[in-house]
């Protein structure tokens, strides 16, 4: 992973001296995220978080914190930024998603995993977490790195209805915005801190998930393994006569 965001920086220290200066003092990735907000503004939000689902490992903590960080000095509309993040985010989801129904979960993996950035094992346990966790995991995956992008392709695969796919991922999606870009416009030029403090907040959210589930299958078990209540004697029935 530590490799794949390298290539990604020098990716993006290239891709910067194609958009227009934000005049921040911001460098490499970050640099690059502020030069394009800069200069399509909350549709540049959008476009990054698309190519965060896309390409999971682009960090969306970057992107949403400095996009906060920009609605906080006037360059852009914080609702509308959130809005653009959650279209890009259910746009992204749904290229994966696409994926899945047509090529099917296998060929979909395999074609995926020849994609820089993108690892096969990654791929695998988005698969088994799907399997696992079901539907629901498309909501609550949305706090998770990497979780919540490929959990699109078993769910395109294994034919999961379409409207549920895009409510379930924009309800996510626009909660995660929300507190991330929210969270970089409270901070203002202190946005960075969510990177540190995030990586706690991952476990938070993948333990709530273990205990809900966990919660939910004692209760199916318990509904449908009922012992039933033994049946009281009958006083009328008298008492059985003594063998001899």
């Amino acid at each position: 992973m530590s490799q794949s965001l390298r290539q990604l920086t020098e990716i993006a220290a290239r891709l910067q001296q194609e958009a227009p200066p934000s005049d921040d003092g911001l460098t490499g990735f970050t640099g690059f995220v502020a030069d394009v907000i800069a200069w399509i503004g909350e549709i540049g939000v959008g476009a990054l978080v698309f190519l965060e689902t896309v390409f999971p490992p682009l960090p969306s903590e970057a992107v949403l914190g400095l996009a906060g960080w920009q609605a906080q000095m006037g360059r852009m509309n914080l609702v509308l930024a959130v809005i653009a993040a959650t279209v890009g985010a259910v746009l992204g989801g749904l290229v994966f998603y696409g994926l899945g129904a047509w090529f099917g979960e296998e060929r979909a993996k395999t074609i995926l995993a020849k994609v820089p950035l993108i690892d096969r094992d990654d791929l695998d346990a988005a698969s088994d977490i799907f399997r696992r966790y079901g539907r629901r995991i498309v909501f609550f995956g949305r706090f998770v790195p990497i979780v919540r992008s490929l959990v699109s392709i078993p769910a395109g695969a294994q034919r999961m209805p379409l409207l549920v796919f895009v409510v379930l991922t924009a309800l996510g999606a626009g909660l995660w915005n929300t507190f991330l870009i929210g969270a970089g416009y409270l901070l203002g030029t202190q946005y960075h801190v969510l990177e540190d403090y995030l990586k706690y907040l991952d476990y938070v959210v993948i333990g709530a998930i273990v205990l809900f589930v966990s919660w939910y299958l004692v209760r199916w078990y318990r509904k449908h393994h009922r012992t039933p209540d033994a049946v009281p004697p009958d006083p009328d029935a008298g008492t059985p006569p003594a063998q001899m």
